[in-house]
This record gives C-alpha cells, sequence and structure tokens, in this order.
C-alpha cells in the first residue's frame, strides 16, 4: 500500500473502573473489508470474520457494519472487550467518512456541538475537512456516486456507539454518506494494514489509558 494516511491525534482519558488486562490478554487489530460482519458466522450475502481471522478464543470488541470499512478490534480478554465496547467509558474512534456534497463551516459546527437523530442529540464530536487519505485502497464494490453531485472527505471523531451513528449524523447535516472508513479507536490506528489482514498490538495501552 501507498504511504500511510494521516490520523487524527486522539487523547485518550484514563477511566477510574478500567481494569488491567490479563497477563495472556491478545489484542487483535483487524482491518475489516466491505462486505464482511463483525461477527466469524457468515450471514446471507455478507462473510464472516472466520474468513479472515482463525485465532483460537478471540471475540470481538465493539462492532463495524457490514457495508462499512477499517479497523476492528478482538480481545481474548472480557474486561479488555468490555473497555473498547462499552459506552460508559466513551473511547474516541477516528472515521474518514466519504460524503456527497461539500460540508461547509454551519455543517460541521453542527457535528461538532451535537445533531439531534430520532433517539436524541448525539455528543460534541471532532469533526473537519480532510483531503482523501493518501493511499486508501479501492472499495469492492466501488462506491456509487452521481455525476453531477461532488463528494469530499470528513474525518469525525465520536465517543459514542449508536446504530449507524456516523452516517445518520451526516445524513442530518445534509451531506450523505458515500463510504465509510474507521480510522482509529482510542491509541490503536490502522498503519498499513491492508484490507483483510490482522496485527497484533499491545493490551497495555488500553489499561494506562493512553
Amino acid at each position: 500500500m501507498a504511504s500511510t494516511p494521516p490520523r487524527a491525534r486522539l487523547a485518550v482519558r484514563p477511566h477510574p473502573l478500567v481494569p488491567a488486562p490479563r497477563a495472556d490478554a491478545r489484542l487483535i487489530c483487524f482491518n475489516k473489508p466491505y462486505g464482511v460482519l463483525s461477527q466469524f458466522t457468515p450471514e446471507g450475502r455478507w462473510q464472516g470474520l472466520k474468513d479472515f481471522i482463525t485465532l483460537p478464543g478471540v471475540y470481538v470488541a465493539g462492532r463495524l457494519d457490514a457495508d462499512s470499512e477499517g479497523l476492528l478490534l478482538l480481545t481474548n480478554d472480557g474486561k479488555l472487550q468490555a473497555r473498547i465496547s462499552d459506552p460508559r467509558f466513551k473511547l474516541e474512534k477516528t472515521y474518514w467518512v466519504q460524503v456527497e456534497g461539500e460540508p461547509d463551516d454551519t455543517a460541521l459546527a453542527a457535528l461538532r456541538q451535537g445533531v439531534l437523530l430520532n433517539d436524541g442529540i448525539t455528543l460534541p464530536a471532532q469533526a473537519q475537512r480532510i483531503p482523501a487519505p493518501v493511499g486508501l485502497w479501492e472499495r469492492t464494490p466501488p462506491v456509487r456516486m452521481r455525476q453531477a453531485i461532488p463528494t469530499s472527505w470528513i474525518a469525525l471523531v465520536i465517543r459514542e456507539g449508536r446504530n449507524r451513528q456516523v452516517r445518520r449524523m451526516t445524513a442530518a447535516v445534509g451531506h450523505p454518506t458515500l463510504r465509510l472508513v474507521r480510522a482509529a479507536i482510542g491509541p490503536y490506528g490502522l498503519l498499513n494494514l491492508a484490507p483483510g489482514t490482522w496485527r497484533e498490538a499491545s493490551a497495555g495501552a488500553l489499561a494506562a489509558g493512553r
């Protein structure tokens, strides 16, 4: 893959209830391709993780929709799994989002302040326009775009995990999401992971609140 795209600088605050990981805790960073579920078993037209990860005893920490791409974490430690996926810990998640149109300052301000969705107002987010991420892989299948409407990219950092939240947020400010790539979860990023590949990472960074 080409040079690594820049990712947002994250500041993850320690939480007083964060337990230390087990001595044998494993943390797996996986670059989930489009069309793959956040579960090992395939379902309908979607693939499962078992087509890519054959490690015994690891489980998904959090989720990423089948039509979204990017970083998914897996672990064999239940407490670490909760640290990643439990909304109480408000772990930051960074997304690169390709949207229809070009969000102006008003749209970005709305994302930063909180957007009213049908399940309530979102927490304030970090939102900024970015150039198309350098070295980002081509999606299979390609994104369907309307010829008469331009597209652009934004970086969005949220601390919640509502169902299809990012897509609903961008739609609420008038810019439907075309492509969604999760670039980072807390201190962990995609780095040079190609789609469908994984690497092992240190679990200690989460427990230390770094």
